[in-house]
């Protein structure tokens, strides 16, 4: 990977950015040092401004930025990094630098819960039960929230229906889970059918 680092002084910007919900968390900037000590240990080293120094984020708070993919920009002289973060992200306790706790990207959280819940087999979890009953019994469940789906479009309740709807969407992604796809391979199909 080739990095222009001279273009901004020795530092690049860099932007971090979930990789499961593709919220961007935070940016910071990197010199070639900050750089190469995190694609060795795939944990984020920042080049702090106002220490002057390498700065791991996470390197007090325990919350680190795990590296998931690091890509420059079509310039070579910024960087988009995809992380799984550890805890939070911004030094107020909170997910995202920007303030945004939207829903949008939740999914893909749900996904990696329900993923979690199934795969360490936690005995409380309606999930996992769920799992446990085997394919007919969570196929049957996404067909009744179907049906119930169509029962409330008919009607003028709108928050039932986006219950209704909320529920489909939920035991899909066990469905989902069962044959062994996830949300993002149903992207790629829609995405592949628009061109």
């Amino acid at each position: 990977m080739k990095i222009d680092f001279d273009k901004g002084n020795g530092l690049v910007p860099v932007v971090i950015q979930d990789n499961t919900t593709l919220k961007v968390l935070m940016v910071g900037y990197m010199n070639q040092e900050a750089f190469s000590k995190t694609e060795k240990e795939k944990k984020v080293t920042f080049y702090s401004r106002s220490k002057n120094r390498l700065w791991t984020k996470g390197e007090t708070s325990g919350n680190y930025l795990n590296v998931e993919e690091i890509k420059t920009d079509c310039d070579n002289d910024a960087l988009l990094i995809k992380i799984r973060p550890e805890g939070a992200v911004c030094h107020k306790g909170t997910a995202s630098c920007f303030d945004e706790e939207g829903a949008k990207g939740f999914i893909y959280s749900l996904e990696q819960t329900i993923n979690q819940r199934i795969d360490e087999d936690i005995q409380d979890s309606y999930t996992n039960k769920l799992f446990r009953k085997g394919i007919n019994r969570v196929a049957q469940k996404v067909g009744e929230e179907a049906v119930e789906l169509v029962i409330e479009s008919k009607d003028d309740n709108i928050e039932s229906f986006k219950n209704e709807a909320a529920d489909l969407l939920y035991h899909l992604l066990v469905l989902f889970k069962f044959k062994g796809i996830r949300l993002s391979d149903i992207e790629e199909v829609l995405k592949n059918r628009h061109k």
